[in-house]
């Protein structure tokens, strides 16, 4: 089954231009760090001095990337430099672990001179920037590529610096233009954090709290916006690119960044301590059941299991928190999918990754400012039954969608998948029955449940547990109906034993040795003798 999974990474593929840029830059960046220890400086240092370097060859070279470009190729260039390169450390094997554990560097305190130097980038910034953008033809510099807006702003910006008679060195002033470009073209203190692969989260709680998750822990970061009107700019530049708003009549929304990140904004009057910004980030290298199950997210037997259900057509739902890795395993799944078949996804912000070359994408629409043409997700749906599809993908279900998810699963739209917030299996299928009560539709509780268990064939169960990582916890499968009640059988669980010295937890994936209810159609995709192995 491993084999069945391979899929070309959708990430790499696109990279794959930027190797000439890579292959220059490499012996730069070298020569950059070449004075300092690396694995004293924290990624975001490096991803900002690296970004400063990227910009000015760029200007240099009279060659331009988009803003998706050049943050990749500067996160591929860190990671290069802190795992590959002639000044990448070398240390005893039995430290390599602490050695390059990103969490464990950034934790570690910055040079003195480096923190000094970021304060004195920081407070030059502040004091030349309305002098810079008074001198600049701002609608002109927003159509223009970055590295020729860079070489065009650094004269202006040696020349204020010098009427201003602030002394910076070079780098220092190449990190202020850097800054001022993120401030007008990037999304401004967040785009060193953006630029870290090893931060899955950026969670900003007004202009001076910036959070990050690293390995499924929460750290404080030393970011800062000048005041709440900074964050909130960010924010319209933000839901700007994918044509919602956000402002006092809208101070809610869901949206993404052009690389496929989530992202929520909530401002005031509805966030009291200033506006918020939420970024689940996309996750640059594909995520399949292999890597989840070398990351002991689960274990061989169930990725097996989960492989054959996802090729024998199953209507799965993955249940989960906030946080949890719903849509990551989603992905996963997915690409276990007939490259053949017609998909069709629908979400409120659209961040699936799928590799299958017949997608077709659809995205939730809020009301404008008369309140008027929003486009829900059961009107999505709705419409997507007449598309043809061979399997639907709901991003999430969350209301009376429900009821039109259930009836095109009962209608031969089989495979399909979704994702759901609930804690527990049972609980998921109560949630279900609930949003059907949504949509207004009076049926008896007994006929809701039949549909659901007719409807539903497996809830694959995710948590991120006290250790920070993600696990599935239970894979269950709906049988059937006794009575009034849905009857399920549970296949596999996770069992905890104990807290091991590093604080990552013990336990184990279980089987319950009980033959699936959906074997037979497993056996008709010739799957069978495989998914008893799995089931032990």
């Amino acid at each position: 089954m491993s084999g069945a999974v391979a899929r070309p990474d959708a990430a790499r593929q696109r990279a794959s231009h930027l190797t000439p840029h890579m292959e220059r830059l490499k012996p730069l960046v070298v020569e950059l760090f070449k004075n300092d220890d690396i694995t004293t400086l924290p990624r975001p240092e490096l991803a900002l001095r690296v970004g400063n370097l990227v910009t000015n060859e760029l200007s240099k070279q009279s060659d331009s990337l988009n803003l998706l470009d050049r943050r990749t190729l500067v996160a591929e260039l860190v990671t290069w430099l802190q795992q590959c390169s002639p000044l990448a450390p070398r240390p005893d094997p039995a430290q390599t672990t602490l050695a390059m554990d990103p969490q464990r560097l950034a934790a570690k305190p910055r040079k003195e001179s480096s923190t000094t130097s970021q304060s004195v980038v920081d407070t030059a910034k502040l004091r030349v920037q309305p002098l810079v953008m008074e001198r600049l033809d701002l609608a002109a510099a927003s159509q223009m590529p970055r590295a020729e807006l860079a070489h065009q702003m650094s004269d202006i910006v040696r020349e204020v610096l010098h009427e201003e008679k602030i002394r910076l060195n070079g780098p220092e002033t190449q990190a202020v233009i850097e800054l001022l470009l993120d401030d007008m073209l990037g999304l401004g203190p967040l785009e060193p954090l953006l630029a870290d692969e090893s931060i899955n989260d950026i969670m900003v709680n007004g202009a001076n709290q910036v959070y990050v998750e690293r390995a499924g822990k929460l750290e404080l970061t030393n970011v800062r916006f000048r005041d709440n009107k900074h964050v909130i700019n960010v924010a319209r530049r933000i839901v700007s690119q994918i044509g919602r708003r956000v402002d006092e009549t809208t101070p809610l929304v869901d949206a993404r960044l052009m690389d496929g990140s989530r992202v929520n904004i909530i401002i005031p009057p509805l966030a009291i301590d200033g506006p918020s910004i939420s970024i689940r980030k996309f996750a640059k290298k594909g995520i399949t059941l292999d890597v989840m199950q070398r990351q002991q997210n689960l274990s061989p037997a169930m990725a097996v299991l989960l492989k054959i259900a996802a090729r024998s057509k199953l209507n799965i739902l993955i249940s989960g928190g906030t946080g949890s890795g719903k849509t990551t395993l989603l992905n996963a799944m997915s690409q276990m999918i007939d490259p053949g078949d017609r998909i069709v996804t629908i979400e409120d912000a659209a961040e699936l990754q799928l590799q299958q070359p017949h997608v077709v994408r659809l995205e939730t629409r809020p009301s404008n400012l008369e309140g008027h043409g929003e486009i829900t997700m059961r009107d999505l749906v709705k419409n997507a039954l007449r598309m043809r599809p061979d399997r639907i993908i709901l991003g999430e279900v969350r209301s009376s969608e429900a009821v039109d998810m259930l009836q095109a699963m009962n209608t031969g739209h089989e495979g399909s998948l979704g994702t759901i917030h609930a804690n527990r299996p049972r609980e998921a299928l109560t949630r279900l029955e609930n949003m059907i009560g949504l949509a207004g539709i009076n049926l008896p509780s007994k006929a809701v449940r039949t549909q659901i268990a007719s409807a539903l064939d497996l809830i694959v169960q995710i948590s991120r547990m006290r250790d920070g990582m993600r696990r599935i916890t239970g894979i269950e499968e709906v049988v059937g109906m006794e009575g009034d009640i849905i009857t399920t059988q549970t296949l596999f669980t996770y069992e905890f034993e104990g807290e091991a010295d590093d604080g990552k937890l013990r336990g184990r994936f279980k089987s319950n040795g009980l033959r699936p209810h959906f074997a037979p159609k497993a056996a008709y995709f010739g799957l069978e003798r495989q998914l008893m192995e799995a089931i032990g």
